[in-house]
């Protein structure tokens, strides 16, 4: 089992820190909020992991923050879709080829390994083809391969930690087992505290809400972790969010997020529903009371809650009735408010306001497109 790579690095008092985690390939998110941000020289970039994969453009974005890498201060850890590539190419005989076979035929296009065969003009239709797409990615792809293989698992500077997935204690870190660290599904859920800050990705933030849908970073104040997955690419609301360490005092965290939508401002107030559910992928299955064009009566199985949902949202998998992440939530909004607008709909509009999603039914009006740092507050969990 590779034992955890451990780096430390330098972040100057002096200089910004922007920690973005979980891009999953979506270039348009990852640039517009640098750009957003005014990213620069002068600031440092920590990217927590899961640059790649379920995400059509993940070669791309691998070369281009390779590039970056050159003219930027820019670390990136490895995270539990990263090391895919190096380990498919290596025939790491620790994962199974059943393994590869369900997960490139399910993401298709998604997978960087296909996007590799696409490029190299190579076919990806069956395991058969894996031997001749393992030699080739071999060939081809050395600076891509030593770069992943390069990625350490954990950053150590100063007061902070930084992993993909997150660490059992904050001591011979070394001695860890590198996988554990990427993927440490519910790490909140664990009552671990920390001394130093411990910064974390992988597991969409909005897991740990069973009410009301949020994707803003978490901040566990008396446990010292940051949790900062907001889900981008694998969820409509999802978005890419930047924990951002000042200049001057690394500790007075802010955070700012893109995600992709447009946005309106709000011409009427709204009082939040004192009653609601947020219905995430772990717990997805739903039964159908009243299906209809644009919305279903639904009963959520595991609550037996019902609610209407988007009939867009409901799919078919292993033969269950699922639906994508949804909420009966009524956003508290005020006139001037800026919101995402996630659906308009006949009933009113799907929208997020400062990355919470739920329903509004007043007016809005477009406004363009401006992110703006906040503080980031503690989170009561």
């Amino acid at each position: 089992m590779e034992r955890a790579k451990v780096n430390e690095i330098d972040l100057p008092a002096s200089r910004r820190v922007l920690v973005m985690s979980d891009v999953h390939g979506n270039r348009d998110f990852f640039w517009s909020l640098l750009g957003a941000l005014d990213f620069s020289p002068e600031d440092e970039l920590i990217v927590l992991g899961d640059l790649l994969e379920k995400g059509e453009d993940s070669l791309t974005l691998l070369r281009e923050v390779m590039a970056l890498s050159n003219t930027h201060r820019v670390h990136m850890l490895c995270g539990n879709c990263d090391n895919l590539t190096y380990n498919f190419a290596d025939g790491n005989p620790d994962i199974p080829q059943s393994f590869y076979e369900s997960y490139i035929f399910k993401w298709g296009e998604k997978c960087i390994l296909r996007q590799m065969a696409d490029e190299l003009g190579l076919p990806l239709r069956t395991p058969a083809d894996f031997p001749a797409l393992r030699r080739a990615i071999r060939a081809h792809y050395r600076p891509e391969l030593d770069f992943l293989r390069s990625l350490p698992t954990i950053l150590r500077s100063g007061p902070f930690l930084f992993v993909h997935g997150g660490v059992p204690r904050e001591q011979d870190l070394e001695t860890l087992s590198a996988w554990p660290c990427m993927k440490n599904d519910d790490f909140l859920g664990q009552g671990l505290s920390f001394r130093r800050w411990v910064v974390v990705g992988h597991w969409p933030v909005t897991l740990y809400h069973p009410s009301i849908p949020s994707a803003r970073p978490l901040l566990l104040l008396e446990r010292h972790i940051i949790s900062i997955d907001g889900g981008c690419q694998l969820k409509w609301d999802g978005q890419l969010n930047a924990l951002i360490l000042p200049a001057g005092d690394h500790t007075a965290f802010q955070w700012a997020a893109w995600d992709g939508l447009p946005m309106g401002e709000a011409l009427d107030s709204q009082a939040p529903s004192g009653d609601s559910i947020n219905i995430r992928w772990s717990e997805n299955p739903v039964e159908v009371l009243e299906p209809g064009p644009e919305f279903s009566r639904c009963r959520h199985l595991a609550s037996g809650r019902e609610l209407d949902i988007l009939t867009s949202y409901l799919y078919q998998s292993g033969g269950v009735t699922r639906c994508e992440d949804s909420t009966d939530y009524r956003l508290p909004v005020t006139p001037g408010d800026r919101l995402s607008i996630v659906r308009e709909t006949s009933r009113g509009y799907l929208a997020k306001r400062e990355g919470v999603t739920g329903w509004y039914s007043g007016r809005v009006r477009p406004l363009p497109t401006r992110i703006v740092p906040k503080p980031l507050l503690p989170s009561a969990l």
